[in-house]
């Protein structure tokens, strides 16, 4: 009852389309996928490092998209502890500050590198954020954030990032930072994404998970 969906449904293939997906059944070796899981970070730093803060645009759709950050208040201007999980450079949490006065956020990313580019953003205040590494799997939020303390989390395009056999340890995590009965955010690849058809032969590490040629990963998620 918790759970609660909107979005579109996955889309309808076209017939090249569904001879397409189901011409690529050749996986990646086991070999090249443990290097891609162990080498994670380093291809996300990379990723940063070539683009800097210029890959995505800035989110402004978030408060409009997502009205649970009104809807869970109990008043108008209540203060409300946010937790963006893979913020990346910023894209998704300065416009967030800037339209809602009453967050304070806690934001955290896989790679050093965007976590640096946050702290250098002229929008970056410690007094209304704290950021700071952190790989989801494994880095305890604890270590950063009180149990029990956060009325929203956040999970924007980065569960699809991780390892199906991961993602599990990443909800454990927030799980811990979370006050009883307040909400996870989440919006990510579905099946079937435009994205998901461009994927050249050769590119297949599971069901519906993929690698870039860069080397970052990306998972399309039914319903």
């Amino acid at each position: 009852g918790a759970f609660q969906k909107k979005g579109h449904s996955a889309r309808v293939l076209s017939p090249e389309e569904a001879e397409k997906l189901a011409k690529d059944q050749v996986l990646v070796s086991e070999f090249k996928q443990l290097k891609l899981e162990k080498e994670a970070q380093k291809n996300w730093d990379l990723f940063y490092k070539r683009n800097s803060t210029n890959f995505f645009k800035d989110r402004h759709w978030t408060t409009r998209e997502f009205q649970e950050l009104k809807a869970c208040r109990e008043f108008a201007d209540q203060k409300l502890t946010i937790l963006e999980a893979g913020c990346g450079v910023g894209n998704c949490l300065f416009p967030l500050l800037e339209e809602d006065k009453n967050i304070f956020a806690y934001a955290c990313d896989f790679s050093p590198r965007a976590v640096e580019y946050v702290k250098k953003n002229a929008l970056y205040s410690t007094e209304r954020c704290k950021v700071f590494q952190c790989d989801l799997t494994k880095d305890d939020l604890l270590d950063n954030i009180p149990a029990d303390s956060v009325d929203v989390v956040t999970l924007i395009f980065v569960l699809s990032a991780i390892h199906p056999d991961k993602m599990h340890l990443v909800l454990r995590n927030i799980y811990k930072v979370l006050k009883p009965g307040k909400c996870v955010l989440f919006r990510d690849y579905g099946l079937y994404d435009h994205a998901m058809l461009r994927f050249k032969s050769g590119s297949k590490l599971g069901e519906n998970f993929y690698v870039r040629q860069d080397g970052t990963r990306s998972y399309f998620f039914t319903e």
